[in-house]
């Protein structure tokens, strides 16, 4: 469930909050991005910068949310273990305007690992919570950018995979649209399956022919 939920988080509420697309007041979107994805053990804010610039650059070279793209499964395998530190680090070091805040949540984010760990003598509760969160991260490489995107796409419509499926869309709470979220960013997460049905006449017309994940 934890594992689940770190994903969940991060492909769903934070995703919507890092595009400011829910209307909320900029404080309370701003305060929820960074207390979310500190649960989550990331950076909420390295989150956005390093999000923003996969919408601006992918897929060239420079995009490190989308580099698993371009990499092997297995070795997108092990970019899921280093990826949130990558992108921490990234943030710090690219964007030195908004670092600050980055540096603060990286900063909360250790200290509450410390706790969690300091802790194990009275009770592991915060350890196995802590260890389950980071492990939901792992797969984030695999299932936001190896899976949904084709580096080698001369357009817009062909840089990411148009994904389809009912099992599959069930197992992945409805993140399959991933195509339609670089045509429409400001769309929020709970909107896609409307959104897919709204573009699927497009994306027939076209040619866009879509990968069936299930029936």
């Amino acid at each position: 469930m934890l594992i689940y939920l770190s994903f969940a988080t991060y492909g769903s509420i934070s995703h919507d909050l890092v595009h400011r697309n829910l209307g909320l007041p900029r404080r309370w979107n701003e305060f929820l991005l960074t207390v979310i994805e500190f649960l989550a053990f990331r950076s909420g804010h390295a989150y956005r910068m390093a999000h923003l610039h996969h919408h601006a650059r992918f897929p060239h070279d420079d995009d490190i949310e989308g580099a698993a793209a371009r990499m092997s499964f297995l070795r997108t395998i092990v970019e899921g273990i280093i990826f949130q530190p990558r992108i921490m680090i990234w943030a710090v070091a690219r964007h030195r305007r908004a670092h600050a805040l980055v540096i603060v949540e990286i900063t909360g984010v250790l200290l509450l690992l410390v706790f969690c760990f300091a802790t194990i003598p009275l009770t592991p509760i915060f350890a196995i919570y802590a260890v389950l969160m980071i492990m939901g991260s792992w797969i984030i490489p695999l299932v936001t950018s190896y899976v949904p995107h084709n580096p080698l796409g001369q357009t817009a419509l062909s840089q990411t995979r148009l994904l389809r499926g009912t099992i599959a869309s069930v197992i992945a709470l409805e993140h399959l649209y991933h195509l339609e979220h670089h045509l429409y960013p400001n769309v929020p997460h709970h909107n896609w399956p409307m959104l897919a049905k709204r573009l699927d006449p497009y994306f027939k017309t076209a040619g866009v022919e879509p990968i069936i994940l299930g029936f």
